[in-house]
């Protein structure tokens, strides 16, 4: 039996043993809207009403180990499932913050009190876990047959400047369009309160899980509400480039053809969010860089100046540095590996390009995605070529550097003394490694240097 049975089977005893209490359960969010949409979600959550909190706990407890995730919420989860059980609530804002909101349970709401304070329709839909019986009080039904993305609740839904970007997540995750009273009403929505932390949960699912996560800064730009947290990418709107290699439009227009073309590589990637992070923030240096000359639109060198605005970028929706580094030396990188494979470039010159990146093969499929998303694009067979000689050139690069190389330990052996020096001679003995100068020849040409230099 797989873990989906397995937790259906436990749902079920759950809504048993509640309906012996005089209570009901229902499934509720996005597992009613998936299973109606035939799209497989092993993340059960159920919703019980009618009973009181300790009931509920008494319950929970007689099946499995009880999880608490907030009790004072009254939500809770079975160890070794992928099931969260809760109780109807009820939430009053009392700030602009999501932490501004007071939240207390009320088992007996009802289901029209309890779906009213949901996000969207589509995911305000119940269904009686024993029964099958589906509760729709605001048309999500309808709403899913139409791909339509539409709030439950003017009052409700404003409460939480969270649901503006969970609307463009979802049109992105889904592929659905949202009501235009829906936009009208995201609009007039403060975003600048979110936690960065939120913000980026909303940019992940959206980045990993849609097929085209475009869709996502698509929706927010209709809406006006790209510049607080994306303001980098807003400034690529309108900013033009070289007609000769990009005839698709600005700045923007590429950046979206290129996020969605690296998410058709995502499952090839070492590191599939830092992926589409870097297709993204690829080209946040032409804003700064687009010059116009003789009639003709350049942006020279705007790899190297998009890093630091990818710095600034990343710094304000996460503290990972680890994935900052990551995608700043995508950035700094992402011109030279096409340029490599157009001009089948010296070894050199390609083992410079690997050893200065930080993720090398997610460094060859980000050039990839930057060769499909523009017009005109990589044809298969550009992209088939430039894929084979970069990955043929990193296992090159690999194969350099197994070789036996010059360490400091072999300069201070040698008579060298670390000193201010060193760290320059050292230096010019990884550029013998990288050039495949043989060990000792090149520890004979390092010492060289070092007496030069000194």
């Amino acid at each position: 039996m797989g873990e989906l049975d397995r937790d259906y089977k436990t749902a079920l005893e759950i809504a048993r043993q509640v309906a012996e209490h005089s209570g009901a359960a229902f499934f509720v969010g996005g597992y009613v809207r998936d299973k109606l949409l035939g799209i497989e979600n092993k993340d059960i959550d159920i919703e019980v009403h009618g009973i009181e909190p300790k009931e509920l706990c008494e319950i929970l407890d007689g099946i499995g180990q009880r999880i608490e995730i907030g009790e004072s919420f009254g939500i809770y989860s079975l160890k070794g499932t992928h099931i969260d059980i809760a109780l109807p609530r009820k939430e009053k804002c009392i700030g602009g913050g999501h932490r501004d909101i007071e939240v207390s349970v009320d088992p007996h709401a009802g289901t029209y009190g309890a779906a009213k304070r949901r996000d969207f329709t589509v995911n305000a839909i119940m269904q009686d876990v024993l029964t099958g019986e589906v509760a729709d009080h605001f048309g999500g039904v309808e709403d899913l047959k139409n791909r339509v993305l539409r709030h439950v609740s003017d009052e409700t839904f404003a409460q939480d400047p969270l649901r503006v970007l969970r609307a463009a997540q979802f049109a992105a995750r889904l592929e659905f369009t949202v009501a235009e009273e829906t936009k009208e009403l995201c609009r007039g929505i403060d975003l600048s309160k979110l936690s960065k932390e939120r913000v980026e949960g909303e940019l992940k699912k959206a980045l990993l899980q849609a097929r085209k996560p475009s869709v996502f800064f698509e929706v927010l730009r209709e809406i006006g509400a790209l510049g607080v947290w994306f303001p980098e990418v807003e400034a690529l709107i309108g900013v033009p480039q070289n007609v000769k290699y990009h005839q698709e439009g600005d700045v923007w227009v590429h950046t979206m053809m290129v996020l969605d073309a690296a998410a058709m590589y995502r499952s090839e990637a070492q590191d599939p969010y830092g992926l589409m992070l870097a297709a993204l923030v690829h080209d946040l240096g032409k804003a700064v860089c687009m010059q116009v000359a003789d009639g003709l639109v350049h942006a020279h060198g705007h790899d190297e100046a998009g890093v630091p605005l990818a710095k600034q970028f990343m710094k304000r929706l996460t503290d990972e540095k680890a994935l900052s580094a990551y995608v700043c030396s995508l950035v700094g990188q992402h011109m030279k590996p096409n340029v490599c494979a157009r001009h089948l470039s010296s070894v050199k010159k390609t083992n410079k390009m690997f050893d200065e990146c930080k993720a090398k093969e997610d460094l060859i499929l980000l050039a990839l995605s930057d060769g499909k998303g523009k017009i005109p694009a990589l044809t298969p067979q550009e992209e088939q070529e430039n894929r084979k000689f970069l990955s043929e050139r990193l296992e090159v690069y690999r194969e350099f550097m197994a070789r036996p190389h010059v360490t400091g330990e072999d300069l201070i052996e040698m008579g060298l003394v670390p000193d201010e020096n060193f760290s320059e001679i050292l230096a010019y003995a990884h550029k013998l490694r990288l050039a495949g100068v043989e060990k000792q020849a090149a520890l004979k040409q390092t010492l060289v240097y070092a007496r030069k230099i000194k």
